[in-house]
């Protein structure tokens, strides 16, 4: 799935977005601002949380760390990780290269408010070595994501 279900939704949307694959690894937020050659907050990195009565998506820069207040102030529960298993199962994607474009179930995507800061970011595209660039205003439309404040 992962790679081939991001390039079947950009195709499918008719998007023109260019995925960027890379041989070496950038499954982690360091390993991908260099391979890019970029700052490490223009990755965007997309983590997997379980709530009560659903799993949701938060995409945020790359430096950025959920705070646990404003977390539980918007979802009225402390913030809970999925395990490994769980990411692939719900998303299709490894860790690594998660990402909110081409999920295996249909999640709710909210981004964090310190993406605002870019014109344009660096998620990943289904596996531990690819990306693409996106401008933050497209990130929003495509993914339909919703604005919140839970990083620090």
């Amino acid at each position: 799935m992962s790679l081939k279900s991001v390039k079947n939704q950009f195709k499918e949307e008719n998007l023109n977005l260019e995925i960027i694959e890379f041989k070496q690894s950038t499954a982690t937020v360091e390993l991908a601002a260099e391979a890019l050659g970029v700052e490490p907050d223009r990755i965007a990195k997309t983590m997997a949380f379980k709530l009560k009565e659903t799993n949701i998506l938060v995409v945020s820069k790359g430096g950025a760390r959920v705070d646990n207040r404003k977390f539980k102030d918007k979802f009225s529960e402390k913030p809970k990780m999925m395990n490994h298993e769980e990411v692939v199962e719900l998303t299709g994607h490894p860790v690594g290269g998660v990402c909110p474009f081409g999920l295996a179930e249909t999640l709710d995507i909210y981004l964090d408010n310190s993406l605002k800061e870019f014109d344009f970011v660096y998620p990943a595209a289904g596996t531990a070595n690819t990306a693409v660039k996106i401008s933050v205003t497209e990130l929003e439309k495509i993914t339909k994501g919703s604005w919140v404040d839970v990083c620090k």
